[in-house]
């Protein structure tokens, strides 16, 4: 007879992906647990080198693939995909065989898949609760703060291995990691291909110290994630994060947008002014390439208006760009004392050309903070003449209700 969890998954064509390496003292339990609940299980044996190969030789009702050399958790999670696609299912839940998660938690997977087709859906830790380790709680938060940064979706667990992946969603995008900086890529580029994201409450377990293994490298795996955000941060900052704002746009959405943010009545004028100064500053300072990177992480810092300091730095576009080096140069050479020329007549000497950069970049800077003065006093007179101020219009409108 077939159970009512088995014949769930039969009819959202979903399986169970568990990779595996060198867990044999969980691995058995972990399965046992799973086949509770569905015979859909492919099984990815990430070259383990400890009694696995034995342990499976029990269950031959399960799919099993198995190559010799380590490769990586995502690259058997990528395998293990790509098995479920030709095994012509949907949906795949991956689930770690560390014992770490338990298998009664997946039918909240179906029943949430069942509410919301084709999203990816993501187990939620109460890792307050389970008594993680310190790493794990700091490698929690770290994930967390830069998946919002680079998606503007805010979820509370990126790292939980417990997922239902859309596996159709999926099969056009070429991913490039191996091991566990996967599960990040994963996130934030089915985020960019707005695939829906959304948590389920999954319960864990943690082992005492010392009876928990782990194949995380501390410094080799935490240094590759960080490697994969830092790019995944410039790819959004120049790209999908301009790209997925201005996809959705529409002209209601742009003038309800543009109300929002540019003349927001909770705002005071003193925000707003501050961020036209940092936007100029920074779209003239010589930080090219990272100008809007900095300029936006100080907005954030200084909870200035993020849309303004953005939109304002963007007046070193390509075509400002020569006027702007050209001012500078400017600049420095009065600061300098040295004209506004170039003397030609000595050569091109690397003294001459470092000396014209330290002119450049003197000038810059100073060119910056004279062109954020005067667009910051333009805006403050602005405001002052044709906004009204806004404790004022919180008052009129607590008058008129």
């Amino acid at each position: 007879m077939i159970s009512t969890d088995n014949k769930a998954f039969e009819h959202n064509d979903c399986c169970v992906i568990v990779p595996t390496y060198n867990n044999e003292g969980t691995l058995a339990g972990v399965l046992d647990d799973i086949l509770n609940y569905t015979g859909h299980i492919i099984l990815v044996d990430d070259g383990s080198t400890d009694s696995t190969p034995e342990i499976l030789d029990g269950y031959s009702q399960i799919v099993i693939i198995a190559y010799p050399k380590n490769k990586g958790k995502g690259y058997a999670l990528r395998e293990g995909f790509e098995k479920a696609r030709k095994l012509a299912y949907r949906y795949a839940i991956s689930i770690d065989s560390d014992g770490q998660h338990f298998a009664s938690d997946l039918p909240a997977f179906l029943k949430t898949l069942e509410d919301n087709p084709d999203t990816l859906i993501v187990g939620a830790r109460n890792m307050e609760g389970a008594g993680a380790p310190g790493k794990s709680n700091f490698g929690f938060r770290f994930s967390n703060f830069w998946f919002t940064v680079t998606t503007g979706i805010r979820l509370p667990d990126t790292q939980c291995g417990f997922r239902l992946y859309p596996l159709k969603k999926l099969n056009s995008i070429a991913f490039v990691t191996r091991r566990f900086e996967f599960e990040v890529e994963v996130l934030v580029r089915a985020a960019w291909k707005k695939i829906n994201i959304i948590p389920v409450p999954v319960k864990v377990f943690y082992p005492p110290k010392g009876e928990r293994i782990s194949h995380f490298r501390p410094f080799t795996d935490f240094f590759r994630i960080s490697v994969l955000n830092t790019v995944l941060v410039i790819l959004a900052l120049l790209f999908y994060r301009p790209y997925l704002f201005f996809s959705d746009m529409t002209y209601k959405k742009f003038k309800a947008f543009i109300r929002k943010e540019l003349f927001n009545p909770e705002e005071t004028n003193g925000v707003k002014v501050a961020s036209v100064m940092l936007g100029a500053f920074m779209g003239v300072a010589p930080f090219w390439g990272w100008q809007m990177a900095i300029a936006l992480g100080i907005a954030i810092a200084f909870r200035l208006n993020k849309i303004i300091v953005l939109a304002v730095s963007n007046i070193s576009i390509p075509p400002m760009i020569p006027v702007i080096l050209y001012l500078s140069y400017i600049t420095g050479g009065i600061v300098l004392g040295k004209g506004v020329g170039i003397d030609f007549h000595s050569g091109i000497t690397l003294e001459f050309v470092t000396n014209n950069l330290f002119q450049y970049i003197i000038g810059s800077l100073i060119f910056g903070v004279v062109l954020a003065l005067a667009l910051g006093f333009i805006t403050y007179l602005a405001l002052l003449f044709f906004r009204k101020h806004p404790t004022r219009k919180a008052a009129d409108n607590s008058k008129n209700k």
